[in-house]
């Protein structure tokens, strides 16, 4: 197994739970298996995963033989388990997502992503996103006043129409009485919102709970990693899991959790931790795969200054297509196979 870093700059600086990131430093990880190289990537998100030393210890411990992968480090755990299945559906002559589940889908539905702004450039930006065809817009909210991320949201609904699927993301910023408000102001018929992402901090899940029954659905992000995804699914409280493979450890690993919460009746929403493109283009092949019919949060390539290659899948009209050539994307990374980063 090949290790090899590397570092990518964000256009622009972006707010998480986890703090400010301008910067995304990975690891790209390569296997070989008889003639296939298959490609990996571990490309850690402090809050979500590991940190990047211990992602890189990790990954410097792997033994590179085929078996389970004893490692507690979810990024360095996808990177290795990512290669593998790489090689593997390469092998086979499929499509990592056929490899993964054989009724993959050939297209999937992808949201955008409106920051926190004014109500002028909140209504823009929904504007212009629908205009690209977007069918689902996620709203940052929570960095301002209830009442003034209540106005923003029902500004949006206004410009954008009923068609469009309108979600709201806390990223864990309130507090009981503010996500109490919010969810009041958010079961009203006219702003349908479609759910809200993580309104609590993300230890606080059977908190959500109260906030149940309020014809609002509960998405559930931070909590996964802050609990583990099977507390969250048995907790209860989550209409909605939002699933990112680098913080699961791995496109073999969610697709299974997807599947367990898909049983109990809970939707899944498959997203990146803002990654490079062979991890984003992995996430496409799970949320392919996966049982969901919502849009996925996989439009992030954009919010990269440059790449480790160019995108096979791009954005078009609201959906990314799912590359068929065998594993990730035939032979769209091939320089990346023989040269690395």
């Amino acid at each position: 197994m090949r290790v090899d870093p590397f570092a990518l700059c964000l256009r622009s600086s972006l707010s998480t739970a986890a703090g400010e990131i301008d910067r995304r430093e990975g690891f790209l990880v390569r296997v070989e298996r008889g003639d296939e190289v298959g490609l990996g990537e571990a490309t850690p998100l402090p809050g979500w995963t590991e940190g990047y030393e211990e992602c890189e210890g990790a990954l410097e411990s792997v033994d590179d033989r085929d078996g389970d992968i004893d490692l507690d480090a979810p990024a360095a755990r996808h990177g290795v388990e990512l290669a593998r299945a790489d090689a593997a559906a390469r092998a086979a002559g499929e499509s990592l997502a056929r490899y993964l589940g054989d009724d993959a889908a050939q297209a999937v539905a992808v949201n955008a992503t409106i920051g926190d702004g004014s109500v002028e450039e909140t209504r823009s930006a929904a504007r212009e996103a629908v205009r690209d065809g977007y069918a689902a817009l996620k709203v940052k909210v929570g960095a301002r006043s209830v009442s003034a991320d209540v106005a923003r949201l029902r500004a949006i609904r206004a410009a954008v129409g009923d068609g469009v699927e309108l979600r709201a993301d806390a990223n864990g910023a309130w507090g009981p009485a503010e996500a109490e408000s919010f969810f009041a102001a958010a079961a009203d018929a006219a702003l349908d919102l479609a759910y809200v992402e993580q309104p609590l901090s993300p230890p606080s899940v059977a908190e959500h709970g109260a906030l149940d029954s309020r014809g609002v659905d509960i998405a559930l992000d931070e909590s996964l990693a802050a609990v583990g995804p099977d507390a969250v699914l048995d907790s209860g409280v989550a209409d909605v899991v939002v699933c990112k493979p680098m913080a699961l450890g791995g496109p073999v690993r969610t697709l299974a959790f997807a599947e367990r919460a898909a049983a109990r009746g809970i939707d899944v929403v498959v997203t990146t931790t803002i990654d490079a493109v062979v991890a984003r283009t992995a996430a496409l092949h799970v949320a392919a795969a996966a049982p969901t019919q919502r849009a996925c949060g996989l439009a992030t390539g954009s919010l990269l200054s440059a790449d480790l290659a160019a995108d096979p899948a791009p954005v078009e009209d609201g959906e990314m297509r799912v590359p068929d050539g065998p594993g990730l994307a035939g032979d769209a990374f091939e320089s990346l196979r023989r040269n690395g980063p």
